[in-house]
């Protein structure tokens, strides 16, 4: 019998490439979502389309209507969507929330799901929209999603940290393959070695599957890329990609301030360094596409326009002139 998986959202980035690995492994997809934003699957036949708001319980109700044996709950972002959610889906076989590395609220290196502590969540965060109280909702999602657990919910946490790739709509990776495409040298803050760990889309969209399958209520599971890459070693991907060669300048602190920047001002970069343990994931059978796979795809997929056009990062001028200040020295 053909298993049957609802996608609370579905039509963007880490959703559309879910959606594909779910078809692909021979399951019947419903995409519940509210029509705001171009569906990649309008024309696909063997995707069915639910429109409806995931905060009203009447479209809730619907969305359980269809009897999903799996639930993947890519747009979650207050507390009480979880708590509605897995009332509403109380009977699937599996409940998957997304949530993400941000959630941890200690700088252990690396985080570990059941070693490091999630950070707090007010009564104000909760209902909140901000960036900042991003990782304090999606911990108290994960909490809703224990609690349900408790509940006898088969209710599990995917945690991905950073995701590039394909119809990334944020544009993060963006800033680093158009400067590659269109420099022959390319600003890295600090030392090259910083670690901020990605994960290919591709490897978020096959651990939801793993999840789904093997996962136990209860439990959150990290995703990242098995292999980090720091941001020098990224920027040197990216040009094997696009087939060229590109010379990586570095720049402390010092230097970058010639050009009144800051090396958080550079996409994909942080301090300190931000680690998931990823083996409980890979003890369910995961089986993670390489960083070269996954970076080669994302440049396939980005324009190669003026760097400036990037929506993130500091502008070329600025970072000429940071540069004239390294060749004096």
């Amino acid at each position: 019998m053909t298993r049957h998986a609802l996608f609370v959202g579905g039509t963007r980035f880490i959703g559309r490439r879910a959606v594909r690995e779910f078809r692909d492994a021979g399951y019947d997809v419903t995409v519940f979502h509210r029509g705001e934003h171009e569906s990649p699957f309008a024309d696909d036949g063997a995707v069915d389309h639910l429109r409806g708001d995931r905060t009203d319980d009447g479209d809730l109700a619907d969305a359980a209507a269809r009897d999903p044996d799996v639930v993947v709950d890519l747009v979650a972002y207050q507390p009480r969507d979880v708590r509605a959610a897995a009332r509403a889906f109380d009977d699937v076989d599996a409940y998957v929330y997304v949530s993400s590395g941000a959630a941890y609220g200690a700088e252990d290196v690396p985080k570990r799901e059941d070693e490091t502590p999630l950070e707090p969540c007010t009564e104000q965060q909760a209902t909140d929209d901000s960036q900042e109280s991003y990782g304090a909702r999606k911990a108290e999602g994960d909490r809703a999603v224990f609690a349900a657990a408790e509940d006898g919910v088969n209710a599990m946490s995917v945690r991905p940290c950073v995701v590039y790739g394909p119809h990334d709509y944020t544009r993060r990776f963006d800033y680093w393959v158009q400067r590659v495409a269109n420099y022959d040298r390319v600003l890295v803050p600090g030392d090259g070695t910083n670690l901020w760990h990605r994960v290919g889309v591709e490897n978020v969209a096959r651990a939801l599957r793993v999840v789904a399958e093997e996962g136990t209520p209860g439990e959150a599971y990290n995703v990242g890329d098995w292999r980090l890459q720091t941001l020098r070693e990224t920027v040197e991907t990216v040009a094997d990609a696009l087939d060229t060669e590109v010379e990586v300048v570095t720049a402390g602190e010092r230097e970058l301030a010639a050009g009144g920047l800051e090396p958080g001002d550079f996409p994909l970069y942080r301090d300190p360094p931000h680690v998931l343990d990823t083996n409980k994931l890979r003890s369910l059978g995961w089986e993670p596409q390489s960083p070269r796979e996954a970076v080669a795809e994302t440049v396939e997929a980005t324009p190669e326009r003026e760097a400036d056009e990037a929506q993130e990062g500091p502008d070329r001028e600025t970072e000429e002139r940071v540069l004239g200040v390294l060749d004096t020295l």
